[in-house]
């Protein structure tokens, strides 16, 4: 059975609301933080522009335990979060590929 996948409409500056796919939770540092998706990347879409971006946000709890976005606005703490990612996905690939001994070659 296939994992379900979370759908979240946001809204952006201009009042006009966008669906995303939550692609992944990851935690750095303590905290938190949501990767998104457009959720029209979850259909097979020709238009590769469009899936190739994913947004990061900090998720926080309010008094009501409600959990919420917000955005990243300090730049080291975004660098991080990308540095964390990179190391994920570097880990990832070792892991499920393996080395690859005729790089040597």
């Amino acid at each position: 059975m296939p994992d379900e996948v979370s759908i979240v409409t946001l809204v952006d500056e201009n009042g006009e609301e966008q669906d995303f796919a939550i692609d992944d939770i990851v935690e750095v540092d303590e905290t938190r933080y949501a990767i998104l998706v457009p959720a029209e990347c979850l259909d097979e879409l020709e238009d590769e522009d469009v899936c190739e971006e994913a947004f990061i946000f900090r998720i926080e709890v309010d008094d009501d335990g409600e959990e919420y976005f917000t955005d990243i606005e300090d730049d080291e703490e975004y660098e991080r979060v990308l540095e964390a990612l990179e190391a994920f996905d570097d880990d990832f690939l070792d892991d499920d590929y393996g080395e690859d001994d005729d790089e040597d070659m």
